[in-house]
């Protein structure tokens, strides 16, 4: 058995617990969320953020932020960091889909963030095995970028749409 139950079927009062839930219709995950993580992480390249804020000023250096809209309108975001929601990134990143984004036919080096550097592993990961390339993530994720006292950018406000 693979996944964060491998050892559980080693203990038999672990076994019978887990053979409870499954009586009572609870399905356990095969792989959870931090084995993909976990996983993920092994595969990729990941920066400490005071690493990546020495790329700031470098052209060939582009910052992605795949938080939520409104993660980014309440604590703003890396300064020039472009934004690409996760659920939309292999599609703009995919030249044959009609939401394809020239930013990611640059050949830049894209560095990649979320909140706490989870979606950034499990993107980065995906986007890594779809063939682009250079691309990394920030360890700690923006939380950790705003820990170590690095420049943030905040979002204009938006102004409400006149009916």
């Amino acid at each position: 058995m693979v996944g964060r139950f491998a050892d559980t079927y080693q203990n038999p009062a672990i076994t019978g617990r887990i053979t409870a839930l499954e009586e009572w219709g609870i399905t356990m995950l095969k792989v959870s969320h931090k084995d993909l993580i976990r996983q993920a992480e092994a595969e990729i390249e990941t920066v400490q953020p005071t690493d990546a804020a020495q790329w700031l000023d470098d052209d060939n250096v582009q910052f992605v932020d795949i938080r939520d809209i409104r993660e980014l309108q309440r604590e703003g975001r890396i300064p020039g960091a472009f934004h690409a929601p996760r659920g939309m990134l292999e599609f703009w990143i995919d030249p044959e889909s009609p939401y394809y984004k020239d930013v990611f036919g640059s050949g830049k080096r894209f560095v990649f963030y979320c909140q706490s550097a989870w979606r950034s592993a499990l993107s980065t990961k995906t986007l890594q095995d779809m063939g682009l390339e250079p691309v990394c993530h920030i360890a700690g994720g923006f939380r950790g970028w705003k820990e170590a006292g690095l420049p943030v950018e905040t979002l204009p406000e938006k102004k409400p749409e006149k009916k």
